[in-house]
């Protein structure tokens, strides 16, 4: 069966439409992989990519320029991801740039990002290897954030449990929580100190006034203060009383022990001291010479005015008026 001219027409605008689509995909996805432009190829080693594959793009400053050409695995600690860059980026891109992994989006492909430097060296060459920097992957921070939870749950129990117990009163803190009296006896230190404080600034505040009022240069306190001859003078009277006052401590030791020797010893003081009819006898003994004496000094003057001894007398008066004499 022959077909018309209508079929073919479709047929061929069909065709003609399929082409175009198929061109005009081949060019986007080749523009976007970089197949029709010039590159150059750069390298990095990481430790983990992080799912990256061949394909993923390239960013430099946020801007696509290459894609991952090619994943090496060179150790069991070192992967090397060649990076197929655009040849217009050449210049721009230096040696001391940083390339790191990350995602385009929350939830996107893996892409390679590369930091500019804070340097002005030179712009990297076909075959360069640049450094790296590796960031922390989605299942690292899940990894980290589950042990955080299980961490945060066991401290929350540790938690609820010292609550337990303080509500039910064990431990010094639920009994201060929970004893009233306690409770107020701490309120009334609380007050005390708190009066003791303001006891003590008043007391500050009166030594601060009483230190102002001292004249430094006139009064003694300022003396002692300021000069050191009249401070050194002070300290050697001090030192001297508390010598003499350990002087007379022991001379007043000695004394009591010499009263006590007399009270309790067997002498004519303690005999004395002890013996009422003995002093009496003591007392009429000196009455007695007194009497005796007096007689002594009648008969003496009668011995005197006798003719017999008058003589002898008067001779002894002239001799002591001539030692007097001689003695003017």
């Amino acid at each position: 069966m022959k077909k018309t001219k209508k079929e073919t027409f479709n047929l061929g605008l069909f065709v003609v439409i399929g082409m175009v689509i198929l061109i005009t995909a081949v060019y986007f996805i080749g523009e976007k992989k970089n197949m029709f432009d010039k590159t150059f190829t750069i390298s990095a080693n990481f430790n983990n990519v992080n799912g990256l594959m061949h394909g993923n793009n390239v960013r430099y400053s946020g801007i696509n320029v290459g894609t991952v050409k090619n994943i090496d695995m060179i150790n069991d600690t070192t992967i090397n991801v060649e990076l197929l860059i655009n040849q217009k980026m050449v210049h721009h891109i230096k040696k001391d740039a940083i390339a790191t992994i990350g995602s385009d989006g929350l939830v996107g492909n893996m892409i390679v990002n590369i930091i500019p430097g804070v340097g002005s060296t030179e712009s990297v060459n076909q075959g360069d290897i640049i450094s790296t920097y590796t960031k922390i992957g989605t299942g690292e921070m899940l990894n980290t954030l589950n042990t955080t939870n299980e961490n945060a749950a066991l401290l929350t129990s540790k938690l609820l449990d010292i609550v337990n117990n303080i509500t039910k009163g064990k431990g010094t803190l639920g009994m201060l929580i929970n004893d009233t009296i306690a409770a107020n006896d701490i309120k009334n230190t609380l007050n005390n100190l708190k009066l003791t404080s303001q006891e003590a600034n008043k007391t500050m505040l009166q030594l601060n006034a009483l230190i102002n009022q001292i004249d430094l240069k006139e009064s003694v306190a300022g003396v002692l203060l300021n000069d050191t001859v009249e401070a050194n003078k002070v300290r050697r009277i001090i030192s001297n009383l508390e010598i003499s006052s350990i002087e007379i401590q022991s001379v007043i030791t000695n004394l009591n022990e010499t009263i006590t020797n007399l009270k309790e010893g067997e002498g004519a003081v303690n005999y004395l001291s002890n013996d009422p009819d003995f002093v009496k006898q003591i007392e009429e003994s000196l009455r007695n010479i007194h009497e005796g004496t007096e007689k002594f000094d009648e008969n003496m003057e009668a011995l005197k005015h006798n003719f017999l001894t008058r003589g002898y007398f008067r001779k002894l008066e002239k001799e002591e008026r001539k030692a007097e004499k001689e003695k003017n």
